[in-house]
């Protein structure tokens, strides 16, 4: 069993984020994701999905809606030979969440909370984990956990000097993984 893993940040890594994405119809794959996550896979990594989800809090969209859509773009990872070993996510958000969702909470990025349950339930090294995000807070996260390496990934957008220091690499997209990406990344 292998003891570590990419985690990869959902809207802006995996997909276009297009806010607060929650339909089949709304969720268009980033060109490159299966590849990446082919060449991470082949090189002993599990890959992890790890997302802030506060469109549920939000009250946007419900927790069954996310499920159905997660559970569909799994089975595209599958098609595409990937092999997903989790999804976790926060639904929470501190000041505009609804009911039960209006939360300070550990697992909302950059809180590790997601990244340490990841680490814990799959039996992980942190110092062998590799987190792509496209946000300050996926790095911080990121450091809190432990994880051996920072990814920031632009996806078409632009950060400033501050959030670029959060990370030890900043990559186009993941469709820069044949390039960029080794055993040592």
């Amino acid at each position: 069993m292998s003891d570590k893993a990419v985690f990869l940040d959902r809207d802006g890594v995996v997909n276009v984020d297009h806010a607060y994405v929650y339909k089949i119809d709304d969720f268009e794959f980033i060109a490159g994701v299966f590849e990446a996550c082919q060449l991470f896979q082949a090189a002993g990594y599990k890959i992890v999905i790890v997302t802030n989800q506060s469109g549920i809090g939000r009250g946007y969209y419900t927790e069954q809606d996310f499920h159905t859509l997660t559970d569909w773009m799994v089975a595209q990872f599958k098609q595409h030979n990937v092999e997903i070993s989790k999804v976790y996510f926060c639904p929470h958000h501190p000041t505009k969440g609804v009911a039960q969702y209006k939360q300070q909470c550990d697992c909302r990025k950059p809180k590790p909370g997601m990244l340490l349950q990841g680490v814990k339930e799959l039996g992980l090294d942190p110092s062998k984990c590799i987190m792509f995000g496209d946000k300050g807070s996926d790095m911080l996260a990121a450091k809190a956990a432990g994880f051996s390496k920072k990814i920031l990934v632009q996806s078409g957008q632009s950060f400033d000097e501050q959030t670029i220091t959060l990370a030890d690499d900043v990559w186009r997209s993941l469709n820069c993984a044949s390039e960029k990406f080794s055993e040592n990344t």
